[in-house]
């Protein structure tokens, strides 16, 4: 942290000053922020590669913060590219200054990336992934003032906590990794809406869109933030799945990644596309300027929390850029777009309560056409446009299957870290989770968890017996 200190002993960090003052969160306006100018962003080799934590010794949400800011700097630095493919009539010097910013967004993820323990393994990471996907969308959902939107977030979790369990199974056979190894108690592992019964036709992913000139910053933030750790997410699982010698985990990468492109559909989906790329850009560069201020708050490990900090100065500094470009052709005032008020994407938190709350709710519920939702396995029509596809990829098999199957050899039965009252409904969630229809030959069914817990529990004793 020297070489960050010498980068950046001349700045005051205007957070930092403003927390001095005993000033609240809401009277932070990041547009009367100046930030850093981007002319002393540039940073060396040695400040843009971190010092990575300890697998050992790190906090679960300091890993967590760690990989959504990755995934969203991701964002960051494709829309730039994008904005300068597609947008003809900004002049040459605007142009000039978005690929700036994107060499800076570029140079900010592998910061962020490299922040990640060398040691620390595909899977142990996914399992990281997936506690950012459980708690982010938990958290986003409670705090989601569009009632819609909230829906689309809690069916969204619903998978992404199946996920977290599927790959639970493998890092316990393959590795000997606990869950709890990774997600330290904070995040239930026990089966979700089953995940073969995630893939559907791409068309029913398609949510209704808000209304730009009347939905709430917190609701555009909200959805870039999770989109963007969607993202993320996929292309982890596109650029890793393949790292393995198991087979059935292979495929099981293939398979969650799937969903995952479906998952950054549906979201994506709930942008309205009538949306200006100016518009776009603001929303960009704010949504980074508020998950950074929520980083730079909760971080526990003060090293890291330095990072959070410089970001959030530089990010400031794009937002003012942005803004004046977005004056410039747009001639409107920003705050029309992103308000006056700094907005809270994510506290990293358990959501235990909440999840176990939607899980039992919602376990059976289903897309359905025109953005709306089947409450009920039992209201999907015959003719569901996702059957089709269900049944083509499971025709062999469900990878995803398969995993809960192989544990029955390794431990007789799944595993599970969760509450015994939430242990004990394991069993009726995953019967009502289970479709009627487009169900793999190799499912593990409701009848068979059942004698799989059951026979883990009279080995357990057995043992106890024999010590």
């Amino acid at each position: 942290m020297k070489i960050l200190k010498n980068f950046y002993i001349i700045r005051l960090n205007v957070i930092s000053k403003l927390l001095q003052k005993g000033e609240h969160i809401m009277t932070f306006n990041p547009l009367e922020e100046k930030g850093m100018p981007l002319e002393k962003q540039l940073r060396n080799w040695h400040q843009i590669v971190a010092k990575p934590y300890k697998k050992q010794l790190v906090d679960c949400y300091t890993r967590t913060r760690q990989i959504l800011m990755n995934g969203i700097e991701v964002e960051g630095w494709g829309f730039k590219h994008q904005f300068n493919r597609f947008m003809s009539e900004v002049d040459s010097e605007d142009k000039a200054n978005i690929s700036r910013l994107g060499r800076i967004e570029n140079q900010q993820q592998m910061t962020c990336n490299w922040l990640g323990a060398a040691d620390q393994s595909v899977l142990e990471t996914t399992l990281g992934y997936e506690q950012v996907a459980v708690d982010l969308t938990a958290w986003l959902a409670q705090n989601e003032p569009d009632k819609y939107v909230k829906e689309t977030f809690n069916f969204g979790l619903l998978e992404d906590f199946d996920h977290l369990y599927r790959y639970a199974q493998f890092a316990y056979m393959t590795e000997g990794v606990e869950p709890n190894d990774i997600v330290q108690n904070q995040t239930d592992v026990i089966v979700g809406r089953p995940t073969q019964h995630h893939h559907n036709c791409n068309g029913l992913r398609i949510r209704k869109h808000y209304d730009k000139t009347t939905a709430s910053p917190q609701t555009k933030v909200n959805i870039l933030t999770v989109l963007s750790g969607e993202q993320q997410t996929h292309n982890f699982y596109a650029e890793h799945g393949f790292m393995y010698g198991d087979h059935v985990l292979r495929e099981t990468y293939a398979e969650i990644k799937d969903v995952e492109e479906e998952h950054v559909t549906m979201y994506e989906s709930l942008i309205d596309p009538s949306e200006t790329m100016f518009e776009k850009a603001l929303l960009h560069e704010f949504t980074e300027v508020c998950n950074y201020y929520t980083c730079f708050e909760d971080e526990t490990d003060e090293e890291i929390k330095k990072y959070w900090e410089i970001f959030l100065d530089m990010e400031l500094g794009h937002l003012q850029l942005v803004a004046e470009m977005f004056k410039k052709y747009e001639k409107r005032d920003p705050e029309e777009v992103i308000g006056s008020e700094i907005i809270i994407p994510c506290r990293f938190q358990s959501q235990k309560a909440y999840v176990q709350k939607i899980l039992e709710k919602e376990v059976d519920k289903r897309l359905a056409p025109e953005g709306e939702y089947y409450n009920k396995i039992d209201e999907i029509p015959n003719d569901w446009a996702s059957y089709p596809v269900q049944e083509r990829l499971a025709e062999i098999s469900a990878p995803s299957e398969n995993c809960i199957n192989l544990i029955e050899t390794y431990h007789d039965r799944d595993i599970v870290e969760a509450n015994e009252n939430l242990k004990n409904k394991e069993v009726s969630i995953l019967e009502k989770g289970l479709q009627k229809k487009a169900v793999a030959h190799n499912t593990v069914m409701p009848d068979k968890l059942q004698k799989m817990i059951d026979y883990h529990e009279e080995r357990e004793k057995q043992k106890e017996e024999i010590i």
